[in-house]
């Protein structure tokens, strides 16, 4: 059996990830600090779950040599782009320095085969056109610069190893189970507590929504594939929607108005207008496309009876 180590394994994405891929076969190792996730939904024997942190590089080390896995997912970030800026030195530590670990333990285990690298679509410039993996990367957050930095160093990792390492930028993730406060979480939160008159901040921006299962689909379909060098691709679902929008799809699912409160401690100084995905690239690579629509994704978290907050 394929084993898979995937790191951040119980966050956000990481949960829908482990899910996916042992469905489909793979004997999946999870490594987590549990800073932002919970061990209680992750339901995988505790030889398999390892709590710790990027910034240990024996800990990492260690690991790595027990499992001796043939693939590595690597999705453990800081990512909540608020909280990155507010704190840049413990984005910087977690985002590039346990990059730096983990692939240092990763040169060192013969086992691996191959390597998945979780990016952002914040790695772009402001753009009002859909994104190609070809336009160039300026990163306008702490958040963004992480990881364009450790988009480097996957280059170095392959350039030194051979090994094929994929670089995925992740578009504005979508689904149960969300454990930041980001757009979608807000509004649920609010509509599940009964209210009607939601408070938010920027309300024109538009954003390219993706569903967590159809990532974790294309996740699996990506470290499947044969592959070679660094690649990189573009994970989204080429639509975007504005905050009002998202409102208006969130009214719909309920079947009640919902009002709109700008609130003025949510309104971000710096926003882009547009951030949307040219996903040629990955539906060529892998004959895949997103499944769940915006309006369908909504109604699913609207069924769920909690809200994973940390915040």
């Amino acid at each position: 059996m394929h084993k898979t180590l995937v790191t951040g394994g119980v966050g956000f994405i990481g949960l829908h990830v482990i899910d996916e891929l042992r469905r489909h076969g793979h004997d999946v190792y999870v490594l987590d600090n549990l800073s932002f996730g919970r061990r209680g939904l992750l339901e995988i024997a505790d030889d398999h779950f390892f709590k710790v942190d990027l910034r240990d590089k024996f800990g990492l080390a260690s690991v790595l040599e027990t499992i001796r896995p043939q693939s590595v997912v690597h999705l453990a970030a800081i990512h909540f782009i608020p909280y990155c800026n507010q704190h840049p030195y413990e984005a910087a530590a977690v985002n590039i320095g346990g990059t730096i670990n983990l692939f240092d333990a990763i040169k060192r285990t013969a086992s691996v085969e191959r390597v998945l690298f979780a990016s952002t679509a914040a790695v772009y410039p402001i753009h009002d056109d859909p994104l190609a993996e070809s336009h160039e990367s300026a990163p306008l957050d702490i958040y963004g610069l992480t990881k364009h930095t450790g988009e480097q160093l996957c280059r170095g990792l392959s350039a030194e190893t051979g090994l094929p390492v994929t670089r995925v930028r992740f578009f504005n993730a979508f689904g149960t189970k969300e454990t930041n406060p980001h757009l979608i979480p807000e509004i649920q939160k609010q509509v599940l507590a009964g209210v009607r008159t939601i408070k938010l901040g920027n309300l024109e921006p538009k954003r390219d929504y993706i569903h967590t299962t159809d990532m974790a689909s294309a996740i699996r379909l990506l470290l499947a594939r044969k592959a070679e060098g660094c690649e990189v691709f573009n994970l989204g679902s080429g639509v975007e929607y504005s905050v009002r929008e998202v409102v208006e799809a969130f009214s719909s699912a309920l079947g009640e108005p919902i009002q709109i409160e700008v609130d003025p401690a949510r309104v971000r100084k710096v926003d882009r207008p547009h951030l949307v995905a040219d996903i040629r690239k990955l539906k060529a690579a892998i004959d895949w496309k997103p499944l769940v629509s915006l309006e369908a994704g909504i109604r699913e978290i609207l069924t769920e009876d909690r809200i994973y907050d940390r915040w």
